[in-house]
């Protein structure tokens, strides 16, 4: 340090003793607030012509994030557990969500919307006609109105862009669903040629709703983020069939208590797929399109 500096630091020392004691500490909360919010708005630069889809491990819940230089979108909010995680996460690759879909009201799925609302500026929130009496769907609830956001319905074949990233949501197909997972917000996602669909928590009277509404091209996608966590309620062998991903991911928790995945899933998806990840084993997973291919990328 040149004596320069040290002759700088030693005149601020004084003039700082000189202050009240609650100047000081004005003083020092001030620069805290100004160093939080860099922290949280200091988020990198979205490449432009690039697509970066994060499956964030929230452990046993859903959570995916899509970023391009056109806006973002995150689908899902994981469990309550996991909800300050995610916001510390979420905070170092986005300061605004153009679109919050939450599938449907389960609590793995819609535990950290509430802190995601409050975090974040939310601009749109697109969920089904499906309700919950859990403390977690009544914090959203309460988010939603503390922020004037007015929830936006699913509807089958709303179309909804941001630059070149294009979201059509499929399903849910009907209101009148015994299983709430039924209600799940299925959608696709098309970036150039490159295409994801997004399966909620959707079961197997879905995915034959799916392949009866919709012509074959619809649900051929490139990367499939599988259904209910890979139980085998899900994934019929005829619903891959129609959607022959590239890439398989399983949002799931390490060695949770439902045994998901199934190794049926497995097994089957292997048939189909050439890569399967699963975030209890390779945490979150993060992939990257230019619209005519797609990669992993690092966390």
């Amino acid at each position: 340090m040149s004596q320069q500096n040290r002759q700088l630091q030693k005149y601020a020392r004084r003039q700082i003793s000189k202050l009240p004691v609650w100047a000081v500490i004005l003083i020092i909360a001030a620069v805290c607030g100004l160093y939080l919010l860099h922290e949280h708005t200091n988020t990198p630069d979205i490449p432009e012509g690039q697509l970066t889809v994060r499956f964030i491990d929230v452990g046993q819940g859903d959570c995916e994030l899509l970023s391009t230089d056109g806006g973002t979108v995150l689908i899902d909010a994981g469990p309550t557990s996991a909800q300050y995680s995610l916001t510390s996460y979420l905070s170092r690759c986005v300061s605004q969500i153009d679109y919050l879909i939450l599938t449907h009201p389960h609590e793995d799925h819609i535990g950290g919307a509430a802190q995601v609302i409050g975090n974040f500026d939310v601009r749109n929130v697109i969920m089904p006609d499906a309700v919950s009496d859990s403390a977690s769907f009544s914090k959203l609830l309460d988010a939603m109105e503390d922020k004037n956001i007015s929830g936006i319905l699913a509807e089958p074949g709303s179309e909804y862009t941001l630059g070149e990233l294009k979201i059509t949501i499929l399903a849910p197909l009907s209101d009148e669903y015994e299983d709430t997972n039924n209600y799940s917000i299925v959608l696709r996602a098309d970036y150039g040629e490159d295409s994801f669909l997004f399966t909620g928590d959707a079961e197997t009277p879905v995915e034959k709703e799916l392949l009866a509404a919709y012509p074959s091209h619809m649900l051929d996608c490139d990367v499939l983020k599988v259904g209910h966590h890979g139980s085998t309620t899900s994934s019929s062998a005829a619903f891959l069939d129609a959607v022959t991903p590239e890439i398989a991911v399983i949002e799931v928790g390490k060695d949770n208590d439902y045994g998901h995945p199934k190794e049926k899933i497995l097994s089957r998806l292997s048939e189909y797929t050439s890569q399967i990840y699963r975030t209890d084993t390779d945490s979150t997973v993060v992939l990257v399109s230019n619209g005519q291919g797609i990669s992993r990328a690092d966390q």
